[in-house]
């Protein structure tokens, strides 16, 4: 079995919850992609990345059933494991910082895969949401205290891939800070924290703690 270490990135103040990664440190090992993306099923993490040059930080990252060029958990997990000041991703250079307990990366919205935000009156109504069918790509949220900045969130990926809702995605909370043009504190899934924050230029950036679960 490939070796991989499993992360949790944007997990709670308290250390709980976040979303769960998988990290292949040497992509040698699978250089082809349709191996990757066989092992990126049988893992069953949302994203699953490769690192095919942890000095430069080139990585390739995969859910369940595709590749994506780029993703947002999967980038501020592995910028932190790898303590690097960048990333090389299909879609762009990502930036990337560790401030404290909080492990950062810069973006740009249009490296995004689509996402339908879709914002409802109260957390209550988030929290209350059913799963919906496969098809759609969803990102609910509602206000908590609009003044502060916070939300509440939940993602439903549409696919049909056993990941029927996604515990933390960065880059859903990328394309909600770049619509409203603010910082935010996001509360998504059970209790995740995603914070966000507008910089120059059209860039993003994204924050969450980061955990090494084995």
């Amino acid at each position: 079995m490939t070796d991989y270490d499993v992360l949790r990135v944007f997990c709670g103040p308290n250390g709980g919850y976040g979303n769960e990664l998988g990290v292949v440190r040497d992509g040698s090992v699978l250089p082809e992609r349709s191996d990757r993306q066989e092992l990126a099923a049988k893992l069953g993490f949302s994203e699953t990345v490769f690192v095919d040059d942890p000095e430069r930080g080139v990585i390739d990252i995969y859910t369940p059933t595709l590749r994506l060029p780029f993703a947002g958990h999967p980038c501020v997990g592995t910028a932190w494991l790898l303590d690097v000041p960048e990333l090389v991703t299909p879609a762009g250079v990502v930036g990337a910082r560790l401030d404290g307990e909080f492990s950062w990366i810069e973006a740009r919205a249009e490296w995004a895969p689509p996402r339908t935000l879709r914002q409802y009156d109260t957390a209550a109504e988030v929290d209350a949401l059913d799963v919906p069918p496969p098809g759609e790509w969803v990102y609910a949220w509602a206000w908590e205290d609009e003044a502060a900045g916070r939300i509440r969130a939940r993602a439903f990926p549409g696919r049909d891939d056993g990941i029927d809702e996604d515990e933390a995605t960065g880059a859903a909370a990328l394309l909600l800070t770049d619509r409203l043009g603010r910082a935010l504190n996001i509360t998504q899934g059970r209790g995740s924290q995603i914070l966000t924050a507008p910089q120059p230029e059209g860039w993003v950036e994204v924050g969450g703690r980061v955990f090494l679960e084995r």
